[in-house]
């Protein structure tokens, strides 16, 4: 199967959902928000897109299965190919008006990653990468920063909403990174964190209790723009192991000291 040239038409695809979400932006119903649990919101908007995504991408690989945010009917696992689907990821930011919100979907062979697409909707950026062909912003090479001192470097987070019970490890983490970096931005989408490490907007970016949809495609961009991700203080799975360190592979053995030091 050529990964490379299906990566094509999977930003395509999310570039129709984005069309969508872009759409909705202009007028959107608030008195439509739905609560999923503690600070987790999820709209109409999410649920369409994911809909949009779902029906899209199971006419070009009918045979591949879905890990979706939203639980779209009928969108099931299967045991080879998987799509991972966020179709909103920064919903808080969209209810909000906060123009930091994207689109990103997955393609995972078994335990692999082949194709990951991040397409930010207020730049109309998309981020393309396909196992083994590189990695793209509107289809020019991207690559991780050169940055190689923690005391230079831009890093990334998110903040946790629920689930607290690691909250004093992760503000020691924070502090530490405030002292010794030039700073720490929070975007509000990990997708989004991720295409910019990618792309040497930030040097790094790491967070907790998230969820593989927020991560999957990110994740593969980061890789195939020369990067490094793992777990915070191991290489485990960052994908389905709900913490993520990403970075442009020089700072990486930094960053996982000093996580260590506190988690």
């Amino acid at each position: 199967m050529d990964f490379n040239h299906l990566s094509f038409q999977v930003a395509d695809i999310a570039r129709q959902a984005g069309q969508f979400i872009r759409q909705e932006a202009a007028n959107f119903d608030l008195s439509r928000v739905q609560s999923k649990g503690l600070h987790d919101m999820v709209s109409y908007v999410d649920k369409q897109s994911e809909k949009m995504l779902v029906d899209a991408l199971r006419q070009l690989l009918p045979e591949a299965g879905f890990i979706t945010e939203e639980g779209t009917e009928g969108a099931v696992r299967a045991e080879d190919l998987n799509w991972i689907i966020d179709p909103l990821d920064g919903t808080t930011n969209f209810i909000h008006g906060q123009p930091a919100y994207c689109v990103s979907v997955a393609l995972m062979q078994r335990q692999e990653l082949v194709i990951g697409v991040v397409y930010e909707i207020n730049q109309d950026e998309c981020f393309r990468a396909a196992r083994g062909a590189g990695a793209f912003c509107n289809e020019k090479p991207i690559r991780v920063s050169a940055t190689d001192d923690l005391h230079d470097s831009l890093i990334a987070t998110g903040f946790p909403y629920y689930k607290f019970d690691k909250l004093d490890g992760y503000l020691q983490i924070l502090s530490s990174f405030m002292q010794n970096t030039q700073g720490i931005r929070r975007v509000g989408s990990a997708a989004l964190d991720l295409a910019y490490v990618a792309a040497g907007r930030f040097d790094a970016y790491f967070e907790f209790n998230i969820n593989s949809y927020d991560v999957a495609a990110g994740i593969l961009l980061v890789l195939e723009a020369g990067g490094r991700v793992t777990q915070f203080t191991e290489d485990g799975d960052p994908i389905f192991g709900r913490e993520v360190v990403a970075s442009n592979t020089l700072l990486h053995n930094q960053l996982q000291d000093t996580i260590r030091k506190y988690w």
